[in-house]
This record gives C-alpha cells, structure tokens and sequence, in this order.
C-alpha cells in the first residue's frame, strides 16, 4: 500500500497554479479543517428548493473540492428520509445517508455523532452536487468525479482533485 505523502504544506509540481481569486486544493491541510464560508447556498430538485443559507460550512481536505455542510435548521429535512446503511469516515467518524422521499439513491449525508475535532458539523448536512442542484453566490456547482466523493467544484478553486480515474493513488 502506498502512503498518502500530501498534507497541504508542499503543493505537487503537476498542480494547477491558482489563479487570482483561488484556492489550490493543493493547499488544504491534511486532516481536514473546517471554514465558515457566508456565501448564499441553494440546494434544490427541478421542482422544489430544499435549502438555503448563508451558514454553511465547508470542509477542506488536500487534493479534494470542499465539501459544504448546511445547518440542518436551513434544510427541509421533510423532504428527505434516513437510508438504511452508515460509513465511517477517519476523522469525522460515522455517517449516515439520506434520499429524498420515495426515492433510493442517496442526495445527503450527515455525522450525527462526529467525533471531537468535527463536533461543528453537528446538526448539518451535506448534499451531492451530482444528484441535487447546488448553487453557490448563483454558480452552479459541479459534481467531483467519481460516485464516492462529495466535493464541491466552483470556480474558485484549482486543481486537480481525487476522483477521475487514475487519481486514487495520489
């Protein structure tokens, strides 16, 4: 097995440079952090909004779009339904996974218990870009490569980032 040798404090030689205005994912910490982010967020379907905030959280791990965490208070939550099944991540600790009413295929998660380091993340949740409309400041978010990733992609972060094939031993 090869060891993950990225941590955010030396950007790899074949990574985009940001340009004024962005964030390489380059330079995000290993573990991850946890930022306030203001911006006006919108999670919605083709025919109804599910939330709205301008509280969200962004989690911001090396080689990875963030992923943004929406106060569960913003959120419809009587849209969505609690999907059998959890996975375990190692700093966050366990999640659960929700889809929206009548459906199967999951559109959220969250950590109902997280553990210490990530405790903000109590009581918020996060959706997946591909299989919801995410709007962030009115950009329309693009979906992370890959079906397990959850990552955020505006246009105010650069590259490259885990997901597209041949990126899983970076």
């Amino acid at each position: 097995m090869v060891k993950w040798q990225y941590d955010g404090s030396i950007r790899p030689r074949w990574a985009d440079a940001p340009q004024a205005g962005q964030e390489s994912v380059w330079d995000y910490p290993r573990p991850p952090v946890i930022v306030a982010d203001s911006r006006n967020v919108t999670v919605s379907t083709s025919a109804s909004a599910i939330a709205r905030t301008s509280r969200a959280k962004r989690v911001c791990e090396t080689a990875g779009p963030p992923t943004w965490y929406l106060p569960q208070t913003d959120v419809d939550m009587a849209q969505l339904q609690v999907l059998a099944g959890t996975s375990v991540c190692e700093w966050k600790g366990g999640a659960r996974y929700y889809s929206l009413h009548g459906e199967t295929r999951a559109v959220a998660w969250d950590y109902p218990a997280p553990n210490t380091a990530y405790r903000l993340l109590t009581n918020h949740i996060a959706f997946y870009p591909g299989r919801v409309i995410c709007i962030v400041d009115g950009e329309r978010v693009r979906a992370q490569d890959g079906d397990f990733y959850g990552g955020w992609v505006t246009d105010d972060i650069a590259g490259p980032w885990k997901g597209p094939p041949g990126t899983a031993h970076w």
